[in-house]
């Protein structure tokens, strides 16, 4: 539900633009409210699953998530559909991370890499299911149905999570962490919002440069207060840990290209190409079919290989396909952009199976609360910076100039995010040969 919504919401926002006469760049706002307000409240998601119980949490925050689809739908102004998709951010800040902590803590740890792959699915299923049914409902109807197909899925969801999701026990949590709370959420905030406002002049200079100095202040604040805290919301701690250090901080740097691409590739292939929103729908199914084609075979490939060897080859593959539709152009063979898109999807499934499992591998389980939401918090924090890295790129490239977005100015956007990607390769090198084999099922050399 909430990746098919993301991912029909990205296909449909050269409509969204006509319906309130905005620019298809500054539609990117209703993208990134949605993370921003997720990545706020994402470091209260694991005390809140501690102190009430993780299936109460998930139930609660599916029914936030369903209400506010349903206020989306009815939204007539930009603001407004900003602000319901905050309060659908909401809900998503506790299903994600309380979802990821209910299968990281019931799966036997020799099974977490089939577990995690299968938790993954989601994410593959959206894009797949996203563009094409967004560009159906766009032939068919308007464009509120794309949040108002939530409602019987999101019931059916709820049904089927009070029936197969047992009550599980969690430690006790500790009093919650108010003041690091509020300073992570500064931080995160600032930082979002310094991505959002720098370089494209919808505010002056002396604004940006105050909404930075802010992100920095409550970064450095709660690094501080971080440090003297016994259970601090976000736990830094885990960052010495060898294996989530290297998924989390390499993590970062793909996701940037993972975020800018859903926001891309509509504006590409919609603006800059002329093409329909259901085409474009057909298109970019290639992507969600390659990455579900890897699910069958990542598992054999990471236990014959090993986690480093898989991070590095794939990373290479996955930035440069990244980069690839930058040369689309009118004339590009449409097999040609199939064939693009679903390698880069298998490629891309296999690097995030192999990431979001390696980041498990040396940690406690008394600790898997704590790296679960940090985890969430970092990778949505990512997306966001992808959308707003990819909105910043297109705005250099057109040069002020608000005409028509030819082909050509998708050129730097898409390289752009394709070299970010590629510095993740360094980060995967320092791992150890046999880093998560005891996971993995890889015989230790």
């Amino acid at each position: 539900m909430e990746f098919i919504d993301s991912t029909a919401l990205s296909t449909a926002l050269p409509a969204l633009a006509r319906t309130f006469d905005s620019d298809p760049v500054h539609l990117k706002l209703a993208l990134t409210a949605y993370i921003l307000a997720l990545a706020v409240l994402a470091p209260a998601s694991g005390w809140i699953a501690d102190k009430y119980g993780p299936r109460r949490v998930f139930m609660s925050a599916m029914g936030v998530f369903l209400v506010s689809s349903v206020l989306c739908g009815f939204s007539r102004t930009l603001p407004q559909l900003v602000l319901f998709r905050t309060l659908q951010g909401l809900g998503g800040a506790l299903m994600v991370p309380v979802g990821r902590l209910i299968v990281v803590s019931s799966a036997p740890r020799e099974q977490l890499v089939s577990a995690m792959s299968w938790f993954t699915m989601p994410a593959l299923v959206g894009p797949l299911v996203g563009p094409p049914l967004a560009g159906l409902i766009l032939g068919i109807a308007d464009w509120p149905w794309i949040f108002f197909i939530n409602v019987p899925v999101g019931v059916l969801g709820l049904l089927a999570v009070g029936r197969f999701v047992p009550p599980l026990h969690q430690p006790d949590p500790g009093p919650f962490d108010g003041k690091g709370f509020a300073l992570a959420a500064l931080a995160i905030t600032a930082t979002i919002g310094a991505a959002e406002l720098v370089g494209i002049g919808l505010v002056p200079v002396p604004v940006q440069l105050a909404t930075v100095a802010v992100a920095v202040g409550a970064l450095v604040a709660y690094i501080a207060h971080a440090r003297r805290s016994e259970r601090p919301v976000l736990d830094l701690r885990l960052g010495r840990i060898a294996t989530y250090r290297a998924s989390m901080m390499g993590g970062v740097l793909l996701r940037v290209g993972l975020g800018a691409t859903p926001f891309l590739l509509p504006l590409l292939f919609q603006v800059g190409l002329g093409w329909g929103p259901f085409e474009t729908g057909l298109v970019t199914i290639a992507t969600g079919a390659g990455a579900m084609a890897c699910k069958p075979v990542a598992p054999a490939l990471l236990r014959r290989f090993g986690f480093r060897s898989i991070l590095i080859a794939s990373n290479i593959l996955t930035a440069s396909l990244t980069a690839v539709p930058a040369f689309f152009r009118a004339a590009t063979p449409i097999p040609f952009i199939v064939i693009i898109l679903g390698v880069g999807g298998f490629m891309r499934s296999l690097q995030f199976t192999a990431l979001n499992t390696v980041a498990y591998a040396d940690i406690p389980p008394s600790a898997v609360s704590g790296a679960s939401t940090l985890a969430v918090v970092i990778q949505q924090m990512a997306l966001s910076l992808g959308i707003s890295f990819g909105g910043l790129m297109l705005h250099l490239a057109r040069g002020g100039d608000e005409s028509h977005l030819s082909p050509e100015r998708f050129m730097l956007p898409f390289l752009a995010v394709g070299v970010v990607s590629l510095l993740a390769g360094p980060l995967y090198r320092r791992l150890s040969p046999d880093a998560g084999a005891s996971i993995g099922g890889r015989r230790v050399g």
